[in-house]
């Protein structure tokens, strides 16, 4: 996700957000604004220079700072706005354009169906229900029952959903209980996991050990080098990001020590001790322990070195 106002405004983190790697074969960017004319001017400025197959509006982000600037959640009150917004980034782009939305703002009060027409009528292609409202922001399982109400309202736009898919079984249930959603998102189940998707390919569960799951870190830290470079500050850049990927993937509860499978997404295990010295490290939810595998894959911090996530999605509540 990238923030049109730090976009436009020439940012070079938000810049690096857009950048595709060469292993990726589809790939598009969110964006999140408040406004017609940001939102159209950086969908009109990374359509000429960036190669994207979709762009995709960020209806959905529940943090304050973003909801309190009108963006995110908080265009799915102003539907006015927002409608005005679609058209006019429908008007200069060539790809498609995309919404992932959350169900409504307030529990309970949900405002995702009511939109739909208008999503068709600006000439969305596809359009993703995060199956929870911004007051639930990541508590209670997401209503998949709902999204297949607004599939049913879309059709024949496809609409995916979005919530709680962790494992191969999740998947397959949802689809066949839920036939009028053409897809699912997986958002935290891939952070949390990230082998996930060769497990849905595959039908399987994948008992990954702590060094097969080490292997998968280092090769996020070579690419975080290779893309922020490998000076100090190169370094520093990809152990943030390395670190708040840590905050979830400390969640994951490794397949050979589960009393049953699959794990669900908000289940909270009780400490355990793993089948190695790695493994067990890798449980923990100090963030002092998040620090020292950073430091086993980039070395020492410097000096005064703090970290606390600060995404709440990484909580379980």
């Amino acid at each position: 996700m990238v923030l049109s106002s730090s976009l436009l405004q020439g940012h070079n983190q938000e810049w690096a957000l857009t950048k595709r790697h060469e292993t990726e074969d589809i790939f598009g960017i969110q964006i999140c604004g408040n406004n017609p004319y940001m939102l159209s001017k950086s969908a009109q400025v990374l359509q000429e220079n960036v190669d994207m197959d979709f762009l995709d509006l960020n209806l959905g982000c529940p943090l304050d700072q973003i909801y309190k600037q009108g963006a995110g959640s908080g265009l799915l009150l102003r539907s006015k706005k927002l409608e005005v917004c679609l058209k006019s980034m429908r008007t200069v782009l060539d790809v498609p354009l995309t919404v992932k939305t959350r169900s409504g703002v307030n529990k309970d009060q949900n405002v995702a169906h009511d939109l739909i027409p208008m999503f068709k009528d600006s000439g969305v292609s596809l359009i993703t229900v995060h199956g929870r409202s911004r007051d639930q922001r990541y508590t209670k399982m997401a209503d998949w029952n709902y999204v297949n109400e607004c599939a049913k309202l879309a059709n024949p736009v496809p609409v995916f959903s979005s919530g709680d898919i962790m494992s191969y079984e999740d998947y397959i249930d949802t689809k066949q209980q839920y036939p009028d959603i053409s897809g699912a998102m997986i958002g935290r189940g891939a952070l949390i996991k990230p082998w996930i998707f060769k497990e849905l390919k595959e039908n399987r569960h994948w008992d990954i050990s702590s060094n097969e799951r080490l292997e998968i870190l280092k090769r996020f830290v070579k690419y975080g080098l290779e893309h922020w470079g490998s000076d100090t500050r190169g370094v520093e850049t990809t152990r943030r990001f390395l670190l708040e990927w840590l905050s979830f993937c400390y969640r994951y509860i490794p397949v050979g020590v589960l009393e049953r499978v699959p794990q669900k997404v908000n289940e909270r295990p009780p400490n355990y001790k793993g089948r190695d010295d790695l493994e067990t490290l890798m449980a923990s939810g100090n963030c002092a322990d998040w620090i020292e595998i950073s430091k086993m894959l980039l070395g020492p911090v410097p000096n005064g070195f703090q970290f606390l996530p600060k995404h709440k999605a990484n909580s379980w509540k």
